[in-house]
C-alpha cells in the first residue's frame, strides 16, 4: 500500500486548527481508505485513535487486530511511557461488528473474534505502561469493555456507557468481565440485564471512569494526566501497575504478602533509591528509567 501522509500538525497533538481535539487526524489524500486505527507518539505519549467513525468505530476483527498491533509495537521501549486510546466521531465504540457474528461466519470465526478481543483487553492491563481511555461520546458493549479495561478513563459530560447486547439477543458476557471488575456488582447486573445507558456522571460515581470534564477541556485534562505519568520512573510505574493487577485478584493476606515483597523489590531499584535520596536532599529526582538494581 502506498505511503500516506498526515496533514501538518499544530501543537503537541492538535492535528489541524479546524479539527476537533484528540478525535483523530485528517488525511491529505482521499483516494485510499483510511486505516482502522492511527498511532501517533510524541514525548513518551502514544495515541491510538479508533478511526472508523462511519461504522461507529465497531470493534471488528480487523479493528481489534490493528489495535493489538498498535499496543504491542515497541511496547518495551524506554521511549514509551503512557498510551491514550481515543476515537474519531461521536461514538467512541459501538462494540463488536454484528455483521461478523451471523451464522454465515461460523463458530470458528466467532471464536477468533472473541479470543482476539479478550487478548486486546488483557494486553491493556498487562503492558508495562498505563493506558488511558479518552471518551467523547457513546461507548457500548465491547466499547464499554474497552473503557473498563483501561487503567484510567477520562470522559466528557455528554458521554454515555451501556451494555445493550441483551436487547439484540447476545448477552454482554465478555464485556461483563471488565465491567464487573470496575463497578459494583448490582450496577453491573442492571446494566447487563436492561441495556440502559448510564451517564458519564453515573459512570464516575460507580467507578467505571476516573474523571468527567467539559468537552472543550478533554484534551487538556487527558494530556495533563499523561504528562504527570511521564514524570515518574518508568520501571517504578511498570512494577506498580503489574503488582496492582496481581494483588487485586488475591485475598487480603496474600495481597499484603505480594505487595510487601514488591515494596522491598522497589527499594532495590536504582530509581527507587534515587527517589528517596532526592527527597532527603530536597531536589528533583533524576530517573534512569532503567530496571537496574541499586542493591540485591
Amino acid at each position: 500500500m502506498a505511503r500516506r501522509f498526515l496533514c501538518r500538525s499544530v501543537g503537541v497533538f492538535r492535528l489541524s486548527r479546524t479539527s476537533p481535539p484528540l478525535t483523530g487526524p485528517r488525511f491529505c489524500s482521499q483516494t485510499e481508505p483510511e486505516p482502522l486505527t492511527v498511532k501517533l507518539q510524541n514525548n513518551g505519549v502514544r495515541r491510538i485513535i479508533l478511526n472508523n467513525p462511519k461504522k461507529r468505530n465497531a470493534l471488528s476483527l480487523s479493528m481489534l487486530e490493528s489495535l493489538r498491533e498498535n499496543i504491542l509495537t515497541d511496547v518495551d521501549s524506554d521511549d514509551l511511557r503512557v498510551v491514550i486510546i481515543s476515537a474519531r466521531g461521536p461514538v467512541f465504540s459501538s462494540g463488536h461488528d454484528l455483521k461478523e457474528l451471523t451464522s454465515a461466519q461460523g463458530r470458528e470465526y466467532h471464536t477468533k473474534v472473541f479470543h482476539t478481543c479478550s487478548e486486546v483487553m488483557t494486553l491493556i492491563q498487562d503492558i508495562p505502561v498505563p493506558v488511558i481511555a479518552m471518551v467523547n461520546g457513546v461507548a457500548t458493549a465491547a466499547g464499554c469493555q474497552l473503557v473498563a479495561s483501561c487503567d484510567v478513563a477520562v470522559a466528557t459530560e455528554k458521554s454515555t456507557f451501556a451494555t445493550p447486547g441483551v436487547n439484540v439477543g447476545l448477552f454482554c458476557s465478555t464485556p461483563a468481565v471488565a465491567i464487573g471488575r470496575a463497578v459494583p456488582r448490582k450496577v453491573a447486573m442492571e446494566m447487563l440485564f436492561t441495556g440502559t445507558p448510564i451517564s458519564a456522571h453515573d459512570a464516575l460515581l460507580h467507578g467505571l471512569i476516573s474523571k468527567v470534564v467539559p468537552e472543550e477541556r478533554l484534551e487538556e485534562e487527558t494530556l495533563a494526566i499523561a504528562q504527570r505519568i511521564c514524570q515518574a520512573s518508568r520501571p517504578v510505574v511498570a512494577l506498580g501497575k503489574a503488582t496492582f493487577q496481581r494483588q487485586m485478584a488475591q485475598g487480603r493476606d496474600a495481597a499484603y504478602a505480594t505487595a510487601s515483597k514488591v515494596m522491598v523489590d522497589n527499594l532495590a531499584l536504582r530509581d527507587g533509591q534515587e527517589g528517596i535520596r532526592a527527597f532527603i536532599e530536597k531536589r528533583k529526582p533524576v530517573w534512569s528509567n532503567k530496571a537496574e538494581k541499586a542493591h540485591d
